[in-house]
């Protein structure tokens, strides 16, 4: 009995050493270049700005080495609102081309950082304005339908291009709007059956 309470015990400090530990490591992640590696495939695969993934390394150019080490800065989204978006995406661009989807995502964060919108994710997807929502998958209730590979992989690409676009704030599919307002607003792009504006 005595040997089982002190290899519990033993367990117990280990454990707990070992969360500390991790706990102390977890404070940035390091992506080593490969060969083929460019900033925007390693700010799309961790869902960061690649602008932001420049920065904290201090770099300019968009030269990369086999084997450099880059530090990864934090994803500044949680993992609800990344995968809310990619539930938007899914919902509004089923069928969309794949830049189509991306842009979707854009707008959405381009709302976010915009003083005339909410500034969260979950903000933005769920405002109601006049008494309408801003995205009809939240009314119609598609929003809670999980997103399929691509609309996840277009979230983090949208993360990525963060602050590089156009500046889109809407979009509509210009054969079925029927709002006059939107029409007047200045086109970015067309992609798909959406035309983008700001």
């Amino acid at each position: 009995m005595r040997k089982l309470k002190k290899q519990l015990a033993a367990l117990t400090v280990l454990v707990s050493l070992s969360l500390f530990t991790m706990n102390g490591t977890a404070e940035a992640a390091i992506h080593q270049v490969k060969t083929g590696d460019t900033y925007w495939g390693i700010a799309s695969q961790y869902g960061v700005s690649m602008q932001e993934l420049k920065k904290v390394n201090n770099r300019t150019s968009n030269l990369l080495y086999p084997g450099q080490r880059l530090t990864i800065p934090a994803m500044n989204v949680s993992a609800a609102d990344l995968d809310l978006l990619a539930r938007l995406v899914h919902a509004e661009a089923k069928g969309e081309p794949y830049a189509g989807k991306v842009a979707v995502a854009t707008v959405v964060l381009n709302r976010v950082a915009s003083k005339d919108f909410p500034n969260t994710i979950r903000g933005v997807i769920y405002e109601k304005s006049n008494g309408y929502y801003a995205f009809s998958p939240v009314k119609n209730g598609a929003i809670n339908k999980p997103a399929g590979a691509d609309s996840k992989k277009a979230a983090k690409e949208a993360l990525a291009f963060r602050g590089s676009g156009k500046g889109s704030l809407f979009f509509f599919n210009p054969k079925t709007a029927i709002s006059k307002w939107v029409f007047s607003r200045e086109t970015t792009i067309t992609i798909g059956n959406h035309r983008f504006a700001k």
